[in-house]
């Protein structure tokens, strides 16, 4: 019995690791099709999210029956909720990427970034799909070092988010009403992206030290 439940956690391991490798590879797309305008792109990822929401609801469901079978404890139990929370988080990383891509497609042939912020946006494409392959890495090794540098990357996002608000009410702004929203739209977009990767980093942190905080990510 015990030999069939760790498959199944290897398995609950596995799914997990596919959704964020998933993850990555939209945010990698997206980041290319806002910086180039690339609606071909832009609407692969908004088809292909779809399939991060069946991974999600299969992590939702072996967590639920192994639960139910299995009824486990400690160690075990605290590892299926935290996969259970993870693919939350995963599964709205997604979106966030996707709703990036519907911003392309919606300033089609146009560019959806005005010259002000072009820099900001690159810099917070780099950060979230830096981001995005650290979590992959982090759920294949837990490797706490990695999981710092999740919240350095995170941190990187906030000050880029808080700048192009910033860059916003510049006095030097000229900005369309469209361009400002899009602007506003997408730094939060790419800056809540961060924090769900934190989220994760933290789970990981918690199920190998023990550490609620989080402070402990680095070792």
């Amino acid at each position: 019995m015990r030999t069939l439940f760790n498959a199944e956690m290897a398995d609950l391991a596995d799914d997990l690791i596919a959704m964020a490798r998933h993850v990555d590879a939209a945010i990698n797309k997206t980041s290319t099709a806002i910086l180039t305008g690339d609606l071909d792109l832009a609407q692969s990822v908004i088809a292909d999210d779809e399939k991060l929401d069946e991974l999600e609801d299969q992590v939702d469901e072996r967590c639920v029956l192994l639960i139910a079978q299995q009824q486990p404890v400690g160690l075990d139990l605290r590892t299926i909720i935290a996969s259970l929370r993870i693919s939350a988080s995963l599964e709205r990383m997604g979106d966030l990427a996707e709703h990036i891509s519907k911003d392309v497609r919606r300033a089609y042939p146009a560019s959806a970034i005005p010259d002000s912020h072009r820099e900001l946006i690159e810099g917070m494409c780099a950060a979230a799909t830096e981001a995005a392959g650290e979590v992959v890495k982090l759920l294949e090794t837990r490797d706490l070092n990695i999981a710092a540098a999740i919240v350095e990357d995170d941190d990187a996002l906030d000050d880029l988010h808080e700048a192009a608000y910033k860059a916003l009410t510049a006095d030097g702004y000229h900005g369309t009403p469209q361009e400002t929203l899009d602007i506003a739209l997408l730094a939060r977009y790419f800056e809540r992206f961060g924090d769900h990767a934190v989220g994760i980093s933290r789970r990981i942190v918690y199920l190998v030290t023990g550490d609620h905080s989080g402070n402990r990510a680095k070792i």
